[in-house]
């Protein structure tokens, strides 16, 4: 069921919803949480069918936020919010409201939203682009738990990151990072496997591809060894090469679908590690709503941190000082990026971290 409303109101939409919910037989219930999507025309609908599809595992009210910019003088000056009310088969699971603000209203969006977030229940709010500098001091992202970005659909990634440090509150969290889940498990069940120390690690993959940039800043936080990043040509990430005391291990991905991992010693194997669409990573991204401190951690070493030449700083690191060495583009580990403030102490129990091991016990 769809329901159009043209120069309405909050309180009318709440109206359309209970109407449409007694008309279809379907109660206000069984939804965890709403997730509100900041977007433009051009991307709504991708991003409406990436939300609609998490909503089988995350039952959720959707609430679309779409600010039309008028280019009239005229329309500018006038406000006005038009709304689409889906329910039943038209919204999957759960509500949808699609929200198109005109005017002076652009500047007041959280006042439209605030009264039809669900009581009691958690608020995520999703920004597929253009999302602000702080997201946290954003007035929509200030009403959520937890706040996604996504750095690789802006126009200078790299530096966005470094925004991201800069700006970093908990709760804060980036699809480009959510990519990396799988390549982080399976590095950390590969050092599992073996007792070795790791030296120094390489990271192949795209050109200032957030996702490679994330995922070696992860490595260089937690194993404190100089980290290398080669350019491939992709797609995403490519390949993670290891050096250990006890022989190199290999992770490498090809074809964006099948990777191979090899360890010294061990028959190589065919692993499944596909890129993902992204409603699994939003459905991923739902299935947690605290603080992402090993993202945060990742994050405020930072991307300078892999490119400054000096030696690194590993005085909070649980084992002896690493050997220092040079990435490809000049240098080790040293300054943090920006005023980012350091990274918060590393918990062993940690999720998906890889410690490493020391060769004598």
């Amino acid at each position: 069921m769809k329901t159009d409303l043209t120069d309405t109101t909050a309180s009318k939409i709440n109206k359309a919803l209970v109407l449409g919910r007694r008309a279809i037989g379907t109660p206000a219930v069984g939804m965890v949480l709403t997730l509100v999507i900041v977007t433009d025309e051009e991307n709504a609908y991708d991003a409406l069918k990436a939300a609609s599809d998490a909503a089988h595992e995350h039952p959720s009210r959707t609430l679309v936020v779409i600010k039309r910019v008028s280019r009239s003088p005229r329309d500018r000056t006038r406000s006005r919010l038009d709304a689409e009310v889906r329910l039943g088969a038209d919204a999957g699971t759960g509500e949808t409201i699609v929200l198109r603000l005109y005017g002076d209203v652009v500047d007041h969006a959280q006042s439209v939203v605030l009264p039809l977030l669900l009581p009691d229940a958690p608020v995520v709010v999703w920004w597929p682009v253009n999302a602000p500098l702080d997201p946290a001091k954003d007035p929509l992202g200030a009403l959520a738990q937890r706040r996604v970005t996504d750095t690789y659909a802006c126009e200078e990634p790299i530096r966005e990151l470094a925004a991201r440090a800069d700006a970093y509150a908990p709760g804060d969290t980036d699809l480009s990072w959510t990519r990396i889940t799988p390549w982080r498990s399976m590095l950390a069940a590969a050092l599992d496997q073996v007792d070795c120390e790791v030296q120094a690690v390489e990271v192949e993959g795209e050109e200032l591809n957030p996702s490679c940039e994330l995922l070696a800043m992860w490595l260089a936080d937690r194993l404190a060894v100089p980290v290398k990043r080669s350019a491939s040509e992709g797609p995403g990430l490519t390949a993670v090469r290891m050096e250990t005391d006890g022989g190199p291990v290999v992770l490498d991905r090809a074809d964006g679908s099948l990777a191979n991992l090899s360890i010294h010693g061990q028959p190589a194997r065919a692993v499944a590690l596909k890129r993902r669409e992204t409603a699994e990573l939003i459905a991923e991204e739902l299935r947690r709503l605290d603080p992402d401190d090993t993202y945060a951690s990742a994050l405020r070493y930072g991307v300078d941190r892999l490119n400054t030449p000096d030696t690194p700083d590993t005085s909070d690191a649980p084992d002896a000082p690493a050997k220092g060495g040079a990435d490809e583009r000049g240098g080790a580990a040293a300054a943090p990026v920006g005023t980012a403030a350091k990274a918060p102490a590393k918990d062993a129990a940690q999720e998906e971290a890889p410690v490493r091991k020391a060769a004598a016990k």
